[in-house]
């Protein structure tokens, strides 16, 4: 926890020299870094668990009831998701610690592409719970943008199928009761295990196996930081803590790093 203003950029300027002298940083990032962007969290007061029922949206649900798939649509139509949304500072700071060559890699639990929109390389976003970007159908496989769905659900559709297949359409999010994508669960560990800095960005490490990676990073030798509002399981194993805000927080330590690198 942060007390005094002195103490927070004590914490900071810690963080800062830990960047400095780290070569493979991974960052990992959750519903704490977009919320800042006006995206809603999924389990927090007032998210959409507290409006909708979980049990709802599982991917058994989905493929065998009309009537869940229609209400699963109506939801991504209408609980916020698809909002014009930017990138805030924190995804920003992130873009530009890939820039100064200290990024190994983002793991994140986010589904809303916005590091990519701040600028990082697609390859180097790991996105264990999938991505909004697009919908994919389950009959042929074909994949459509998600905007162009969008558009066929504002028009009255309730639950649309493939334009090809007529097959049934699913987000690239993962749901409920479906596995993470196998390709990017064992990159995220790998990296995690191979890097010398691991820094958490507004996660509570309460979801698992997400929640797995900054332990394979400790029990790597790993340098862990954490940045969260409130607490995390993984506090009392972290080397630098902050309790904050994530725009405000990787703002000032971006600053510092690029004030040392002359940037």
């Amino acid at each position: 926890m942060t007390g005094s203003e002195e103490e927070l950029e004590s914490r900071i300027v810690m963080i800062a020299e830990e960047i400095l002298r780290s070569e493979r940083i991974v960052a990992f990032t959750g519903a704490g870094i977009s919320t800042e962007s006006g995206i809603p969290d999924f389990r927090s007061p007032g998210g959409i668990w507290t409006r909708f029922d979980p049990e709802d949206f599982t991917i058994q649900r989905f493929l065998s009831s009309e009537t869940s798939r229609k209400k699963q649509w109506k939801v991504l139509l209408e609980g916020g998701l698809f909002g014009v949304v930017e990138p805030n500072p924190a995804h920003l700071a992130l873009a530009r610690l890939e820039a100064f060559g200290k990024l190994d890699c983002i793991i994140t639990q986010n589904i809303d592409n916005l590091h990519q929109l701040a600028g990082n390389r697609p390859d180097r976003v790991l996105e264990l719970h999938g991505s909004l970007r697009q919908v994919r159908c389950l009959d042929c496989g074909r994949r459509f943008e998600t905007e162009r769905i969008l558009q066929r659900l504002r028009a009255g559709v309730e639950i649309p199928d493939c334009e090809v297949c007529f097959g049934i359409l699913k987000p690239d999010a993962v749901f409920f009761g479906e596995s993470l994508p196998w390709d990017t669960m064992t990159a995220a560990i790998d990296h995690s295990r191979n890097c010398d800095l691991f820094i958490v960005i507004g996660s509570s490490l309460v979801v698992a196996p997400a929640s797995h990676m900054p332990v394979h990073a400790l029990d790597s030798g790993a340098r862990l930081i954490i940045i969260n509002v409130g607490d995390t399981s993984c506090d009392s194993r972290a080397h630098i803590r902050i309790n904050g805000m994530a725009g405000s927080v990787m703002s000032r330590i971006l600053e510092r790093v690029s004030r040392r690198l002359c940037v």
